[in-house]
């Protein structure tokens, strides 16, 4: 008889076969570790995967009493699980950036991320987030009315960064670690009502399971993967029409009145968001969106519209965007 051999837990396998179908064929692959159970898992699965060539990153935001040793702690425990090498970086989350306290310690967490990356040569960087963080997005983006942008939710790869966890439920990573003897760290933010993500996940998706029964959270994901698939379907069919109308003028660049008019109004609104994100790098709110457009569809002679970075005029048959980064100098003309 054969040896016996133990099947591999459930939640282990599908988390490492999630990883498998992510990592690069070669080069050096950093995970962004917290130590809690999705990061956890996900590196011990991606060092099992490609042993000898995954590293682990650890960004310190300072912002809890006693983080460096949490920090300290998850980069002992990648050293344990065979990383090829574990660095713990520490961040200042800036104050009075206009963003908010969320906001400013996922940029630091990036920028870090980003610039170990560079220095270390990596290939990719693979994230712990799972298809709950997923649906928690997808919440949010629809609370605030943002549009299908937002309700894209998380991208699976986006540049160098990796989240093979989409697919996966957190309670599922929870179990991988208890499966695998894997001791993760429970943040005390994630228990903190004062952080609106919080309450979706403690209140708001609970809710919605009890009410309108289980398999939410996975439907919200899969309206993320749907929109994701329209918006790049729209992105290319935009940059095509975007470049056949657009002709640079002083300062800016112009469409055709008529041009516009003549599109359906979502490709009409995407196009002049298209032109100013392209064009100027501003990306314009719904309400700046629709200001413009009325240029457009409800045209009576009314004077410039001012958006953020950008003054767009009605002249000739066109519609002109141009900077307004002149106007301190003097350069732009009397509109308030």
């Amino acid at each position: 008889m054969g040896s016996f051999r133990p099947s591999l837990p459930p939640a282990v396998a599908a988390v490492r076969a999630a990883v498998r179908a992510v990592l690069p064929a070669d080069g050096l692959v950093l995970v962004a570790l917290s130590g809690g159970p999705d990061s956890l898992a996900l590196l011990s699965a991606a060092v099992f995967e490609a042993p000898g060539r995954v590293g682990a990153v650890i960004v310190d935001h300072g912002l809890q009493e006693g983080s460096d040793a949490v920090a300290e702690r998850a980069r002992q425990q990648a050293e344990s699980l065979g990383s090829v090498f574990s660095r713990v970086v520490r961040v200042t989350v800036p104050e009075g950036s206009g963003l908010g306290p969320e906001a400013a310690a996922r940029k630091a967490r990036y920028d870090a991320l980003s610039s170990v990356a560079v220095e270390a040569g990596a290939v990719a960087v693979l994230l712990g987030h799972t298809l709950d963080d997923q649906a928690e997005t997808v919440l949010l983006g629809l609370a605030r009315g943002s549009g299908a942008g937002s309700l894209q939710g998380m991208a699976p790869v986006a540049g160098l960064y990796r989240r093979p966890l989409l697919g996966i439920r957190r309670s599922v990573t929870v179990q991988a670690c208890a499966d695998q003897g894997l001791e993760p760290w429970d943040d005390p933010h994630n228990d903190d009502p004062a952080y609106t993500r919080v309450r979706v996940r403690r209140k708001v998706l609970p809710v919605l399971e009890a009410e309108l029964g289980p398999g939410v959270a996975e439907a919200l994901a899969r309206t993320a993967e749907s929109l994701r698939e329209d918006e790049e379907a729209f992105a290319t069919m935009i940059d095509e029409v975007a470049e056949e109308l657009a002709e640079h003028i002083e300062a800016g660049v112009a469409v055709p009145a008529a041009a516009l008019a003549a599109n359906p109004a979502a490709l009409r609104q995407r196009i002049i968001r298209f032109v100013v994100q392209s064009e100027f790098g501003v990306s314009l709110s719904r309400v700046h969106t629709l200001e413009v457009a009325r240029l457009v569809t409800d045209w009576h002679g009314q004077g410039p519209v001012d958006v953020p970075g950008v003054r767009v005029t009605r002249s000739g048959g066109r519609i002109e965007f141009r900077s307004r980064s002149g106007e301190q100098s003097g350069e732009a003309s009397g509109h308030d």
